[in-house]
Order: C-alpha cells, then structure tokens, then sequence
C-alpha cells in the first residue's frame, strides 16, 4: 500500500511472506514507482535484489488460483517461496579462456567478442591471463572445467602440430584431448618414419586406446527399436530384417 504525505512525498508499506516468515518492510518512492511498473499485486511472487534494488516478478503464487478476477490468458503460477525471506544469491559466469584472452587483447573490451576477427593473440596477453586465472583458483574465485579438444583423421597432423599438442598437454589449462583414426602402422606426415596409426611413439605412450568394432546386426536391431520408440514410430519385425 502507498500514500501521498503533505509534501507530495510517496510512502508505503509492502509486506512480502513465503510459507514461514512474514515481515513488512517500509517503502520509498522509488521503490513504489518500480513496484507499479511492474504492477506487482498482492499474490505475486517475486524477488528484489538487494544491492541495485531490481524487483522481478516470477508469476502468481498457487494460493491465488482461484482469483479469478486478477487472472489472465498468461497468468503463471508458480509455488510460494519457502524458508527465508532474505537469500543469498551466487551468480556464476561461465566463460572460456578463449574469450577472456580476446576481451583483454583488444581496446573494445567485451565488445570484442562479437567483432568475429579476434586477431592475433600476444602471447605475453595469454601469460597474463593464466596468471590471473591461477589466482582465482587459489582465492577460490574461479573453478576450472577442462574442455573437450576433438580431432579427427589424426594421422593427418604433421610432425609440428604433434610436437605442440605434446607440449600443450603438459599445462595445467589442457583440454581433455580425443583424436581418432583408422590407420594402422603408417608414415607420420612429412616425415619417413613409421609408427601405429601415425602418431608419435611418444605422444603414442601418453594416450589411452580405445578401439572400436561394427556394430552386429543384434545390436544394429536394438538400436532400431530404441530410436523408434523415441520417436514413437511403428515398425514391424520384418521391416528390420531390410
């Protein structure tokens, strides 16, 4: 509820609840004004950020269903919040190293990341920032979730790309790295040596091999059947057999 005082100055009171607490809280104009943009009425469910003061409104509490009068065709109905009425809230951005290297190597910032041509990277730049990502880690700021570096046809690198993928697993920010070929001893690129599947018998050493087989018909046969059911498609036995 709001009022207007002597002096044209807006005041009110707004009482927010979830299914175990209920405080009210004393309000100021800026707060009323925000509250009436969002026409937030008694019911709704919503949150207020505390530091910048940001109401979101996240739908109509359950226990409103059946006010019919302050329903619409897009009424959301979501549940009463439970236990405090003040949260603490943990906000966690996901990015790679990738674009951090590209917004701290050019002058548009952020901005840079929808440029498309991010350029060459100093490597002086990438120093830097794995040094500052180190200390996120240490300070407990930061978590590091290794990717996935897949790279087919393998046995098509040439002796320096083996030679930097070697030296580039052996950093702390490595990619989880799965290659696949279907050679069996050949020549590595560029060069008159051979080895198994044309990779480096020392890159070789560092790998864990996992080889593959056809399918049989049995399990080509199941297969079939898993994907029609997801699909909720009708086939009959015989239609296997083709």
């Amino acid at each position: 509820s709001g009022t207007d005082t002597g002096g044209n100055k807006k005041m009110g009171r707004l009482t927010l609840c979830t299914t175990e607490m209920e405080t009210v809280y004393d309000l100021g104009a800026k707060m009323i004004d925000m509250l009436t943009k969002e026409k937030v009425t008694a019911g709704d469910v919503v949150t207020i950020d505390k530091g910048s003061g940001k109401i979101s409104k996240l739908g109509r509490s359950f226990s409103r269903s059946r006010d019919y009068d302050a329903m619409g065709a897009s009424t959301k109905f979501v549940r009463t919040p439970e236990g405090e009425l003040q949260k603490r809230k943990e906000v966690v951005h996901t990015v790679s190293l990738h674009e951090i290297d590209v917004i701290n190597s050019r002058q548009q910032g952020f901005l840079a990341l929808f440029a498309g041509d991010t350029g060459e990277i100093k490597a002086e730049v990438r120093d830097q920032i794995d040094t500052k990502v180190a200390e996120w880690r240490e300070e407990g700021r930061a978590t590091l979730v290794p990717g996935v570096l897949f790279i087919d046809e393998v046995h098509m690198l040439d002796m320096e790309c083996f030679s930097f993928l070697n030296r580039a697993l052996e950093s702390e920010l490595a990619p989880v790295l799965v290659i696949a070929t279907n050679r069996g001893v050949s020549k590595i690129r560029g060069t008159d040596y051979a080895s198994p599947h044309g990779i480096p018998l020392d890159l070789l050493d560092r790998l864990m091999i996992v080889s593959t087989s056809p399918y049989s018909m049995d399990e080509t046969r199941l297969i079939l059947k898993v994907r029609c059911d997801e699909e909720d498609v009708s086939l009959a036995d015989d239609a296997l057999e083709l």
